[in-house]
């Protein structure tokens, strides 16, 4: 009952959720000339960058591998994730006049934050496939893998949005109480970017710190995509499984806490 009740909401309140996220792309792009095309630049820019850095100036590689796919997955993939838990983050506390006028479902606010960066994020596909295809005409040393295990990847995709929505939905709700979580999450990200293998390869870590490394949830959503991307090998079911699991689990606690604690946000926003 419980589910159909959340459907119903969602397609009640359909229409201001696209008027959020319309409005969210209003901002992001106003007086910009290029607008929309900064999401196809950004990646791009930001993997030329991390390119020079670390493969020439840190002289990092990942053996038999086309480093720069390699460095491009982990970029998009985790730039969702930080750029999108973080505007969740703040999404409650942002709507606070609109919260405090009229009834709405208050998970609307973070669940459409997920969707408008998932917007950008699917458009940065667009430069990654265009790299993969690249490779295939002389880009770096070793070639990435087309294959059918592409099929695969919506689902890897989302389940990273399912797990980035249920720290969203934590986030926004923890932020209402305690303000001072807008500071103490920017060094959270900081601190799991570097545990997070975007640029560099766990390979190089000693086994025990591997142990700790693979309980990473972003590490195995960067690598089921990498498998397929570069090494043209379908994840395991297992891991097809831990992936959902995980996602299902987040979301889930995620919802708890929001559930049991919305009708308090008007006391403290």
């Amino acid at each position: 009952m419980k589910i159909n009740k959340i459907l119903q909401n969602f397609k009640h309140y359909w229409y201001l959720m696209t008027q959020l996220i319309t409005r969210d792309f209003k901002r992001k792009y106003k007086r910009s000339v290029l607008g929309v095309v900064w999401s196809l630049l950004y990646p791009i820019l930001m993997m030329i960058v991390m390119a020079i850095v670390f493969s020439h100036m840190f002289r990092f590689s990942v053996e038999g591998t086309n480093y720069l796919v390699y460095l491009m997955t982990g970029i998009i993939m985790w730039s969702y994730f930080s750029e999108a838990s973080n505007a969740a983050m703040t999404s409650v506390v942002d709507n606070f006049t609109l919260i405090n006028k009229i009834y709405i479902p208050k998970y609307i606010f973070p669940i459409s934050k997920t969707i408008f960066v998932g917007i950008n994020f699917v458009l940065t596909l667009i430069p990654w496939i265009g790299l993969i295809i690249c490779t295939k005409f002389g880009l770096g040393t070793y070639p990435a893998s087309i294959n059918i295990y592409y099929f695969l990847l919506p689902y890897i995709f989302l389940c990273l949005f399912i797990f980035t929505v249920g720290v969203g939905l934590f986030l926004s709700c923890v932020s209402v109480f305690l303000r001072d979580v807008f500071y103490i999450y920017g060094i959270i990200l900081t601190i799991w970017n570097y545990f997070t293998p975007v640029f560099y390869s766990i390979e190089i870590l000693p086994p025990a710190l591997k142990k700790i490394f693979v309980l990473n949830p972003l590490y195995q959503y960067l690598t089921a995509a990498r498998n397929i991307v570069l090494y043209g090998k379908c994840p395991s079911i297992t891991t097809l499984i831990i992936l959902g699991l995980i996602s299902i689990a987040t979301l889930g606690l995620g919802g708890i806490v929001f559930k049991k604690n919305q009708d308090k946000f008007i006391y403290y926003i």
